[in-house]
């Protein structure tokens, strides 16, 4: 039996692969692609949020059912948002800042590290603005994937650049 602050994951399938959901206390702490077996991405997040994470039942429905739904149909290409309560929690300072700003950056458009980091109120801190990229934990929900390099090349996505041309093609309607 699990508590409500006991946190639970469930994978979703996805066009770029597996993605893991978690959940805590009705939020979400993380929703991302992995590679790799289940337990070890599993054994990773409780290590990384000091508790054991357990499997969400499929029959539960809650923020990971409606996430799932979410993500199926922005694959779909019938969504161009997300609607889904973020704990941010485990996301600090100027990282929070820049993950938030880029949520701004509208559906199917891109903007430059520096714009983000100006808009995050750091001018100076495109350099940071990748690492928080690199780092955020909601992948996709947060779209880091439309932040480019100032020359407009798309840049890494977390060592799989062919994820982030994919996305940003599925959202310009240009994806095969």
């Amino acid at each position: 039996m699990t508590s409500p602050e006991t946190p639970r994951y469930r994978v979703c399938p996805s066009p770029i692969g597996d993605i893991v959901i978690v959940e805590r206390e009705g939020s979400l702490v993380t929703v991302h692609p992995f590679d790799g077996p289940v337990y070890a991405e599993v054994a990773r997040l409780s290590m990384w949020l000091r508790a054991a994470v357990q499997q969400h039942p499929e029959s539960e429905t809650g923020v990971i059912s409606d996430t799932i739904v979410q993500l199926e149909e922005y694959f779909a290409g019938d969504r161009e948002g997300f609607d889904l309560p973020l704990d941010w929690s485990t996301v600090q300072g100027f990282t929070r800042d820049a993950l938030q700003a880029v949520c701004e950056i509208p559906y199917g458009e891109t903007a430059g590290y520096g714009e983000v980091a100006i808009a995050a109120g750091s001018p100076r801190a495109a350099r940071a603005v990748g690492t928080a990229c690199a780092h955020t934990p909601f992948s996709i929900v947060v779209p880091v994937h439309r932040v480019v390099r100032s020359d407009g090349s798309l840049g890494e996505y977390g060592g799989h650049p062919e994820v982030k041309k994919y996305l940003i093609d599925l959202e310009r309607g240009t994806s095969a």
